[in-house]
């Protein structure tokens, strides 16, 4: 009885031992900073407006811009909020073991979408943003930190299942996203609309052209109003090694100065263009109803 009563207290003071006196500050201080920044680049998003010490047409600018700057009709800077937003909050779980736990899946699963946008910026994008990088930094501080404060005696703690899950989902996920900025899921794969798909093979076959750039906004809001005809409009990339690589020959012979440009029936229109503009430049008409 005397045994089993010294137990009970071992596990008790134990049990008491792993709960914090006030919040993890450090975690909660780099959390609130994340926020504020994340903030900021969300309600600039949303107004439009250049960010500061970012002038236009800048890598910040182009990367701000472009179609990996919004996710699922939010600014993706609008999720980062969230993320810190989960961080602060956990910072104030009182359980050390279960702020640990959340607090390294909520950290590195932000690391690596953090990583994604990254590479994306660098080898996709061809330009890089200090705003993204700070956020980077900020995201990878906390989950080192995170890491190196693992609590001493966590019961039936092991790496190995927890690098697997953890992992293993945030590499689905971030998969699904990838075909998401892809275009491989969402609006570009559902039926076609029967009038905008004749609308696109009426521009090739009058031998339209549409000249954009892979990292140019409006070029992506000019193809997003095809949905999934996208595929059959007559586009001409003029910028395939980025932004800050040589014109293509094409676009150069055909002095393409901005973008999105369209060029219908010899007539040049600068621009994101309506369908139903496209249509009236284009002599298009159609015997089935408009959408």
């Amino acid at each position: 009885m005397v045994s089993a009563g010294k137990n009970h207290n071992v596990k008790q003071r134990g049990a008491r031992a792993q709960l914090r006196n006030g919040p993890n500050w450090p975690l909660l201080v780099l959390a609130v900073l994340g926020m504020a920044l994340s903030a900021y680049l969300t309600v600039i998003a949303w107004q439009g407006k250049l960010a500061a010490f970012c002038s236009e047409g800048a890598g910040c600018d182009i990367v701000l811009s472009s179609r990996w700057s919004f996710l699922f009709g939010m600014p993706t800077s609008f999720w980062g909020f969230l993320a810190y937003a989960l961080l602060a909050a956990v910072a104030w779980n009182r359980n050390a073991a279960n702020q640990w736990r959340w607090a390294w899946v909520i950290s590195l699963f932000g690391l690596l979408f953090s990583v994604y946008l990254t590479a994306i910026s660098i080898f996709q994008i061809k330009e890089t943003c200090p705003y993204c990088l700070t956020s980077l930094a900020i995201m990878a501080t906390i989950f080192v930190m995170t890491t190196l404060q693992r609590p001493e005696g966590m019961a039936r703690f092991s790496w190995g299942p927890l690098l697997g899950k953890t992992v293993g989902a945030s590499a689905v996920a971030i998969v699904g996203l990838h075909l998401y900025f892809a275009g491989y899921v969402g609006e570009a794969n559902m039926p076609e609309d029967p009038w905008v798909k004749a609308l696109a093979e009426h521009l090739n076959r009058t031998e339209a052209k549409f000249y954009g750039a892979s990292w140019c906004p409006h070029c992506q809001d000019q193809k997003k109003l095809f949905g999934s005809s996208v595929k059959r409009i007559p586009y001409v990339e003029c910028s395939p090694g980025g932004p800050k690589a040589p014109q293509a020959s094409i676009c150069k012979e055909k002095d393409i100065k901005s973008y999105p440009t369209w060029v219908i029936n010899g007539q040049r229109e600068t621009g994101v263009l309506t369908l139903d503009t496209l249509a009236q430049l284009s002599r298009f008409s159609y015997q089935g109803a408009q959408p």
